[in-house]
C-alpha cells in the first residue's frame, strides 16, 4: 500500500470511507459485509478511516466503534466531523461521538461541510475554537475542515484558523473545471495546507462511463478498470494526502487496493486523454448528483432522491426505454415530490432537484 508522510507519521494513500457500507433489507449497516470490508482493506495496509456524524443515519461512527477496537488502536487514524445540522451543541455532540467510537481521541477531526451560506455560522460559533482546545488537550490530534465552498469562501474560512493541518474537499478529474476544484486545490497548496480528497469517483458517476467513453479508455490501458483512472489521475498531484473511496463491496476494495498498491500515476498523455474523454462524457449527462444523500434527511416524502437522479441520467444517456418502470419500482418516488425544495437547500452539487423530478413525473403520468 502506497503511503505518504503526514507529519510524524505515515497516512494510507487509500483512505475507507465509511458513509456508503453494504446494508442490509432494513437498510441498517450490514455487519457481516461490511465488517469483511474494513478487515481487508486493513490487512492490506489502509490506515485512514473516515466518517461522520450524519453517515448512515448515525450509525456508520457506532458500527466503527464496534469493529475497530479489535485492531491496535495506534495501527489506524479515526477521521470523523462536526456538521452544524446535527445541532449547536457541538461539545455535547463531540463527547457522543468519543463514546461512539469508543476512543479517548481522535486523529483527524474535521468541521464538516462548509458552504457558501453557512461558513460564517461555523466561524462565529466558538466550535473552531474550542476544537481547537480539545487539540491541545490531546483529544484531537489533527483538526481540518471539509468544504464544498467556493474559492473566496474556502479562502475566508482558511484565515480563520492559523493552525489548520488539514482541509477536505471534493476532487475529480471532472469537478477540476466543472466545479472549480483546480482553484480550491490550488488554494489549500498556496497555504500549505495537506488535501484529503473526497468524491474521488464523484459517488460512481466516475465509476462507470457511457459504453463509448469507456472503450477510449480501455483500448489505452485494457487491464485497467474505470475507477482506477480517477485514482490515477489524483495520484499525479502532490499536495494530494489520502483519497477516500466509500467502498460497498469487496470487489470495490479490491480493486481499490490493488491500484494503490502497484498503480502509477497517469502519464501525461493518458492524462490527456482522460480529460478528452470527461469532455465528452461530461455532455451524455444530465446532473451531477454524488449520492451523499444530504438531500435525503430533510424530505417529507421519504423519496429517495439519488435513485431518482440516478434514473434520469439514464434517462438522458440511455432513453425512455424502461424509466417509467424504474420510476415505480421505488414505493416513494419523483410522483410524490411536491415541490417544496427542502432538498436543494442541502445539495451541494446545487442540483435544482425540484425541476427534476417534476420532469420524471411527468413520465410517469
Amino acid at each position: 500500500m502506497k503511503t505518504k508522510a503526514f507529519q510524524d507519521t505515515a497516512l494510507s494513500c487509500l483512505g475507507m470511507g465509511n458513509m456508503r457500507l453494504p446494508v442490509g433489507e432494513d437498510g441498517k449497516i450490514d455487519y457481516a459485509k461490511a465488517g469483511e470490508i474494513i478487515d481487508y482493506v486493513y490487512r492490506h495496509g489502509v490506515n485512514y478511516f473516515d466518517t461522520a456524524w450524519p453517515y448512515h443515519s448515525g450509525e456508520s461512527e457506532t458500527f466503527l466503534g464496534d469493529i475497530m477496537p479489535k485492531y491496535p488502536r495506534e495501527s489506524y487514524h479515526l477521521a470523523t466531523k462536526y456538521v452544524s445540522f446535527a445541532g449547536p451543541d457541538y461539545k455535547g455532540i463531540f463527547e457522543a461521538q468519543l463514546k461512539k467510537l469508543k476512543t479517548d481521541y481522535i486523529d483527524f477531526y474535521l468541521i464538516h461541510a462548509v458552504f457558501d451560506n453557512n461558513a460564517d455560522d461555523y466561524i462565529n460559533s466558538g466550535c473552531i475554537e474550542y476544537f481547537k482546545e480539545q487539540k491541545r488537550l490531546g483529544r484531537i490530534r489533527h483538526f481540518g475542515f471539509s468544504s464544498h465552498a467556493s474559492v473566496a469562501t474556502l479562502e475566508k474560512f482558511i484565515k480563520a484558523n492559523d493552525e489548520w493541518d488539514f482541509a477536505q474537499i471534493q476532487l475529480n478529474y471532472m469537478d477540476w473545471t466543472l466545479q472549480d476544484a483546480k482553484g480550491q486545490y490550488e488554494m489549500l497548496t498556496q497555504h500549505r495546507i495537506p488535501v484529503m480528497v473526497m468524491e474521488p469517483v464523484r459517488g460512481g458517476r466516475l465509476a462507470k462511463l457511457t459504453p463509448e467513453t469507456e472503450a477510449e479508455l480501455k483500448a489505452v490501458h485494457p487491464d485497467w478498470s474505470i475507477p482506477s483512472w480517477a485514482f490515477r489521475w489524483l495520484m499525479r498531484l502532490p499536495n494530494v494526502q489520502v483519497i477516500l473511496s466509500g467502498m460497498t463491496t469487496l470487489e470495490q476494495a479490491v480493486n481499490n487496493v490493488e491500484t494503490f498498491t502497484n498503480g502509477e500515476a497517469l502519464s501525461d498523455a493518458d492524462a490527456e486523454l482522460l480529460l478528452q474523454v470527461c469532455e465528452k462524457y461530461q455532455k451524455q449527462i444530465s446532473v451531477p448528483c454524488t449520492a451523499c444523500r444530504y438531500c435525503c434527511d430533510g424530505c417529507p416524502e421519504g423519496i429517495d432522491i439519488p435513485a431518482m437522479m440516478e434514473i434520469y441520467n439514464s434517462l438522458k444517456v440511455s432513453g425512455i426505454w424502461g424509466i417509467k418502470e424504474q420510476i415505480l419500482s421505488h414505493e416513494k418516488n419523483a410522483a410524490n415530490c411536491i415541490g417544496c425544495g427542502a432538498c436543494a437547500t442541502h445539495c451541494p452539487q446545487s442540483i435544482q432537484i425540484p425541476d427534476v423530478m417534476s420532469e420524471l413525473a411527468a413520465i410517469v403520468g
